[in-house]
Order: C-alpha cells, then sequence, then structure tokens
C-alpha cells in the first residue's frame, strides 16, 4: 500500500449519514451515494479519466465478496480501502508500460532510420569525384582497382595483371592511390579523414 494515501476516506460522512442508512435505507442508495464518493476520490488521487472505471470494479468487489454488508459504516472504510489498492496496482501498471513518461508522436516523431541527408550527398560527391578521378586515370590503374574492387588479393591481382613479382603490384597500388589522391586535390574526402 502507498504510505502517502490516507487510511480514511478524502470526503468524510455528512451529518446524519449514518442514521439515514441505518434507518431502513436500501443497500442500492448506500451503493450510489458511495459510488459518487468513490469516483471523487479516484479523480482526485491521479486517475483522472480512468476514475469510473475504478468506482465500477471496486462496487463490483463489494457486490461480489461483501454482499453481506449493508451499513454505510461499513460499507465506506471497505471501498476506499479497495479503491486505494486499485489505485496503487493502476500507478504500477502505468509505469510499467511507460505511461508516465509517454510523449505524443505528433510533438515529437521517432528518429528516422533513413540516413543523415547531409552524410548522403557528400558521400555521393565524394563517389563522383573518385569515379571522375579513375576515369582520367590510365589502363593498368583502372583495372587494378576493378580487381580491388572485386575483392581480388594481390597475388591473384599479380597472375591477372602478369606482373613480375608481388612487390611490382604493391608499387603499382601506392602508384595509382597517389594519383588518384592527388586527382582529388590532395584528400580523400572534404574533412581530411584518411584514405578510403
Amino acid at each position: 500500500m502507498d504510505s502517502h494515501l490516507p487510511l480514511t476516506s478524502a470526503l468524510p460522512l455528512p451529518e446524519g449519514e449514518a442514521g439515514v442508512a441505518s434507518a431502513g435505507e436500501g443497500r442500492a442508495a448506500i451503493l450510489a451515494r458511495l459510488r459518487e464518493r468513490i469516483v471523487a476520490f479516484a479523480a482526485s488521487r491521479y486517475a483522472g479519466s480512468q476514475a469510473e472505471d475504478l468506482a465500477q470494479e471496486v462496487l463490483v468487489l463489494i457486490h461480489e465478496k461483501y454482499g453481506h454488508l449493508d451499513r454505510l459504516e461499513d460499507l465506506v472504510p471497505l471501498a476506499f480501502q479497495i479503491l486505494r489498492f486499485k489505485l496503487a496496482a493502476h500507478r504500477r501498471k502505468a509505469a510499467r508500460r511507460g505511461e508516465f513518461d509517454a510523449v505524443d508522436v505528433d510533438e515529437f516523431p521517432p528518429a528516422s532510420d533513413a540516413p543523415d541527408p547531409a552524410a548522403v550527398l557528400e558521400r555521393k560527391e565524394l563517389l563522383a569525384a573518385l569515379l571522375g578521378g579513375i576515369a582520367r586515370m590510365g589502363d593498368r590503374c583502372r583495372e587494378l582497382f576493378r580487381l580491388k574492387l572485386q575483392g581480388r588479393s594481390f597475388p591473384e591481382i599479380q597472375a591477372l595483371l602478369g606482373a613480375g613479382s608481388l612487390n611490382t603490384v604493391y608499387t603499382w597500388d601506392h602508384r595509382c592511390r597517389k594519383q588518384l589522391l592527388d586527382a582529388l586535390g590532395g584528400r580523400w574526402d572534404a574533412s581530411g579523414r584518411g584514405a578510403p
């Protein structure tokens, strides 16, 4: 049970109400008046729009399990004790579901999985510059880059290009990369990061 909830009803019994109940008022009339108090109490305790539902749940429980109680003095404390338990359960369930810290989707749309438009544009510009630089290179450099982009290893490239040694392929690769870097203005991208 929550410690900040009072042990008695937030709405005290009006003067003479206990006498009216004992004078023969029907159980239905007592429960109708009790329902109004339960709704008011639940609405004042953060239940808001669920106050009516909580009041209905309390009354159903009283009807099913405590049908033998007819006096207002017995029903009021019982109803508010049940209501406090229901309110605590309502708050726990709302906290589990994250209803207290939920934000409106219209005000704060969820983050998109799409890449940043600036990064996409920067990548397109870099790709265009790389393709333009490679197009201006000689046949051997274009073929070397094509084979590397296919995932070929340097020994495979050596065999395919007919190089005398593996060091020759490394030298060609170094010269072609340097030539491409010069064609791009001395940097692989605008931020100056290293080679791709």
